[in-house]
């Protein structure tokens, strides 16, 4: 028997244009056809299972075989096979999936272990071959056939010499291809998009060699093992209830071998109204807030799809890592890239949700334990709630704000803990915070001294979480301890009586202009009380996010800092040195305390460098 023909393609032009264009990675290619070889092994399963297949299932390990000096690979599978009208059908008409049709045919039976979707997957094979041949034959009484193909749209069918059902699918690898004709090679193929597929796999075997016997007569014998590079069965895949903290964590290891242990993790589990499973882990976030592109891996009936999933995962649950497999996810033709719809949407509604879920499960059971965690928790949970509205509207009752004394509180009880004392005239909880408690040292005990509470704010995302929470929650006000001078943190209707008059409060300003000698510096007189600094050196909110602002969005924080009035100097009329430089009449010694006082106010901010900290130490060894 032999047979000739043309394969049944819309144009002329298609074939090429699947050999060299259809998938962006050439390794592919051993996806696709290793997982049709599963694909045919599982509907051999589910036959069996339905009693329409009463043969011996035996070993279904797929092998794949290379051969250098022939340059040839091979996958084998003991699946259902193919008859000849059957490689008519499904090998010769391009985009008719076989798979496709099994499920129609068995639209009444569970078929959810069935992964063909495409019919072009097999033709993928074109792309690294001069030729491809296929030597199957059918579970059922029929022949075994052999059809070959040079990559042209002509094939021949021959008769052929196979025994046992299955198909074998033989690549003659072309010469810009050969670096794939190397076991090694198609092992870390398989490892990456092959790892979890549910029937055995085989590449070569291992060899080691270990002693036999006892004393003199002891001797080396090798041990030869077949590498099986899969799991059949991966954690997400198993009941959540048979599993320990142990597996998770092992599972976790496996996926991200240098990586810290996770803090914990989520088992996705949901069958309607789409079909979705995985693992999410929460990683230790320290610093980077960078939503990562290959932490989270995408699977389609534990074959993998891609490590890219932009159009699956809101932005900030990008930071975590594990595995999401769900064959509702819309794939383009090569399985490759993401296609939006409806089920998208509703997955990424479905993960945010559960993960919102656990954290606040953890927080309401496990307080003390999700406390001790929040250093990691909280960037992950600021940077939710400023970015997605879903997540906003569950986390405001687990997030947390820590103060500079490493106490938590949830925003209601923060409102709570600060209501006696930090409540300004418009009736707004002001809440204070620090960046940097070292720099800001002074400016806390100011604060402190008034019984304020100060929060810490001294991560990268802080500053944007600070007006995104002015921005949501109604009634706050935030504002940096060094905005303002600690009398004026909080607007109140109580003033500090000054002992200056407002003749003295003039002079003194003259004093200072003429002192410090910067246009830039509108120096002001303020009653404080008489124990804080002469002088204090601030910069108001509003100006300070101004440059923050400016400074993410292209670098041009630095403008503003040309500006008048961009730091304000605050002179303290009620200081004690103060009185002093007034009633100097010796305008030098008058410059130099001026000088003194001011250098005094860059210090205590840790800004005093270079020459401008030289001269305050000669200046302080002169006065003492």
């Amino acid at each position: 028997m032999a047979a000739k023909g043309s394969i049944s393609v819309n144009t002329e032009n298609i074939f090429p244009i699947i050999k060299k264009f259809l998938y962006s990675d050439h390794d592919i290619f051993l996806r696709e056809l290793v997982a049709n070889a599963v694909d045919a092994t599982q509907k051999l399963q589910k036959l069996a299972s339905m009693g329409e297949f009463d043969g011996e299932l035996g070993d279904l390990t797929i092998q794949v075989d290379v051969d250098k000096e022939a340059k040839t690979i091979s996958i084998t599978d003991r699946g259902i096979g193919m008859s000849e009208d059957e490689v008519e059908k499904y090998i010769n008409q391009v985009a008719f999936s076989g798979a496709t049709e099994f499920v129609e045919k068995f639209k009444d039976v569970d078929t959810s272990t069935i992964i063909g979707k495409f019919g072009l997957g097999f033709y993928s094979a074109f792309m690294v071959s001069d030729h491809v041949e296929v030597i199957t034959k059918s579970f059922k009484d029929a022949p075994s056939v052999k059809w070959t193909c040079d990559g042209s749209t002509t094939y021949e069918i021959t008769d052929a010499d196979k025994a046992d059902r299955g198909t074998t699918i033989v690549l003659h690898v072309n010469e810009d291809s050969e670096e794939f004709v190397d076991e090694h090679r198609l092992r870390t193929i398989l490892n990456r998009y092959s790892k979890f597929m549910p029937i055995a796999i085989q590449v070569g075997v291992d060899k080691r060699t270990e002693k036999e016997g006892e004393g003199d007569d002891a001797k080396d014998v090798e041990i030869v093992e077949p590498h099986i590079i899969n799991q059949k069965e991966p954690l997400w895949t198993k009941d959540p209830k048979t599993l320990t903290d142990e597996d998770y964590i092992n599972f976790y290891k496996e996926l991200y071998p240098m990586s810290e242990e996770p803090l914990f993790w989520i088992h996705l589990n949901v069958d309607y109204p789409f079909e979705l499973t995985g693992i999410l882990y929460f990683p230790k976030v320290k610093e980077d807030i960078t939503p990562h592109k290959d932490k989270i891996q995408l699977y389609s009936r534990q074959v993998f799809i891609t490590d890219n999933v932009e159009e699956i995962m809101p932005e900030f649950l990008r930071l975590m890592h594990g595995v999401i497999d769900s064959p509702d996810i819309p794939l383009n033709v090569s399985r490759s890239y993401l296609q939006s719809d409806a089920n998208v949407k509703k997955i990424s509604s479905y993960v945010t949700r559960k993960v919102a879920d656990r954290l606040s499960s953890l927080f309401k059971n496990e307080r003390e334990s999700y406390e001790t965690k929040w250093e990691s928790i909280g960037l992950f949970v600021k940077y939710g709630m400023m970015t997605d509205d879903k997540f906003f509207d569950k986390a405001k009752k687990f997030g947390l704000f820590e103060n500079i004394d490493g106490k938590k509180f949830t925003l209601e009880e923060y409102k709570e803990h600060i209501a006696s004392n930090q409540i300004d005239k418009d009736g707004k909880h002001v809440f204070l915070y620090a960046t940097d408690q070292g720099t800001q040292d002074t400016y806390i005990q100011a604060a402190k001294k008034k019984g304020y509470d100060i929060l810490k704010m001294d991560t990268m995302i802080d500053s944007h979480f600070v007006s995104n929470t002015e921005h949501k929650f109604e009634n706050i006000t935030m504002k940096r301890i060094d905005s303002d001078t600690v009398n004026n943190l909080i607007e109140t209707d109580e003033k500090n009586e000054s002992v200056l008059t407002e003749d003295e409060t003039k002079k003194l300003v003259e004093i200072f202009k003429r002192a410090l000698n910067d246009d830039k510096l509108e120096p002001k007189v303020e009653a404080m009380t008489a124990d804080e600094l002469p002088v204090m050196i601030t910069k108001p909110e509003f100006m300070r996010r101004m440059e923050e602002m400016s400074a993410m969005q292209g670098g041009m924080g630095g403008m503003f800092g040309g500006f008048p009035g961009a730091d304000t100097v605050t002179i303290n009329g009620n200081s004690e040195l103060v009185g002093r430089i007034l009633k100097e009449e010796d305008t030098a010694a008058q410059d130099k305390l001026v000088k003194h006082a001011y250098d005094l106010a860059k210090l205590s901010q840790g800004n005093l460098k270079g020459a401008d900290l030289t001269a305050f130490i000669n200046r302080s060894l002169e006065i003492i």
